[in-house]
């Protein structure tokens, strides 16, 4: 995908500068923000000292610490602010294999915060072992609530000739994931809003979504699952996806799901919503026990811990 001439002169300074970052050999991998915390609380972690510390670590940095060029391109992109006599980046950069994803600073405390962490390459990885063990052509994929848009860009890199969709109700996501994809050199990805799939038509080969699964104090977007205990959303993109399955088709779901004394509601839904001839489904757990400090948030007092979970549904015929 590439960026309309017409784009903000800010979205054409955050590609050059990606395209800087990834010339300068740039790398790093997100961590979960309590593990993000931990490390920027140790000494010496108070100010940046290099490119990962101020577009990995978020950290603040004297302008001595950037090139000239860099820091034109963060003023022209409006993502620069002051800390003081310190300077600060509002976004950051993560790589991802061979991608390199701009999303927002920690910590995401915005409403409108793009997110990427630990659980996009969880969902990177479940979208790798789908397409090497599939036998289904793929020509029309979407990435529901495509945040960054890792998991679009996957499918692009992996499927070239298929036509891949980005949607999301949050415009900064799709600035950013148009971002991403003009930076990946990917041409096969189109950018759209939408409400889970209200706004898009057609059936799919594959459907596939990584969406918020917490119970947020404040909503903010990438991180509110809604319902008792976050899994409204996730439950409302199987009923959606399913519908638009085209025959053989696939919804790949990587979510979180909170378990209180054993019981996994999602699956419980899941089971009901799936049963018959007509689906063909897989249901696991990835990881037993993630992001463990949410336990101590209001609401999550019965829950005894947060499993990473994978729905794998495909349209028999």
């Amino acid at each position: 995908m590439l960026l309309d001439p017409q784009q903000t002169q800010a979205d054409q300074a955050l590609l050059q500068l990606g395209k800087r970052l990834r010339a300068d050999g740039y790398r790093f991998t997100c961590v979960t923000p309590a593990t993000h915390a931990r490390v920027n609380a140790r000494p010496g972690a108070e100010r940046a000292r290099t490119l990962r510390d101020v577009f990995g670590w978020s950290r603040p940095f004297p302008a001595s610490l950037l090139s000239a060029d860099e820091l034109e391109q963060l003023r022209r992109a409006q993502v620069l602010h002051e800390r003081g006599e310190l300077l600060a980046s509002h976004v950051r950069w993560a790589t991802l294999e061979s991608l390199l994803l701009v999303h927002s600073a920690y910590p995401t405390e915005a409403a409108d915060a793009v997110f990427f962490g630990p659980d996009s390459y969880r969902f990177a990885q479940v979208i790798h072992d789908h397409l090497q063990r599939t036998p289904k052509r793929v020509e029309h994929a979407v990435d529901i609530g495509c945040g960054t848009g890792v998991g679009a860009l996957l499918i692009a890199q992996a499927v070239p000739h298929a036509q891949v969709s980005a949607v999301d109700i949050n415009p900064l996501a799709l600035r950013y994931t148009a971002i991403n994809a003009a930076l990946a050199g990917l041409s096969n990805v189109s950018v759209e809003p939408s409400d889970v799939l209200d706004g898009i038509t057609g059936r799919f080969d594959l459907i596939v979504a990584n969406p918020p699964y917490m119970l947020d104090a404040g909503e903010r977007t990438y991180r509110h699952g809604g319902g008792s205990l976050g899994a409204a959303l996730s439950l409302r993109i199987v009923e959606q996806a399913c519908e638009r399955l085209s025959p053989g088709g696939s919804l790949l779901l990587y979510t979180g799901v909170a378990i209180s004394e054993g019981r996994d509601a999602l699956l419980e839904a899941v089971r009901l919503r799936l049963a018959g001839p007509e689906w063909s489904w897989v249901y696991r757990e990835m990881d037993p026990d993630v992001f463990g400090e949410q336990l101590d948030e209001r609401g999550y007092e019965q829950v005894e811990r947060i499993a990473a979970v994978v729905l794998t549904v495909t349209r028999n015929g």
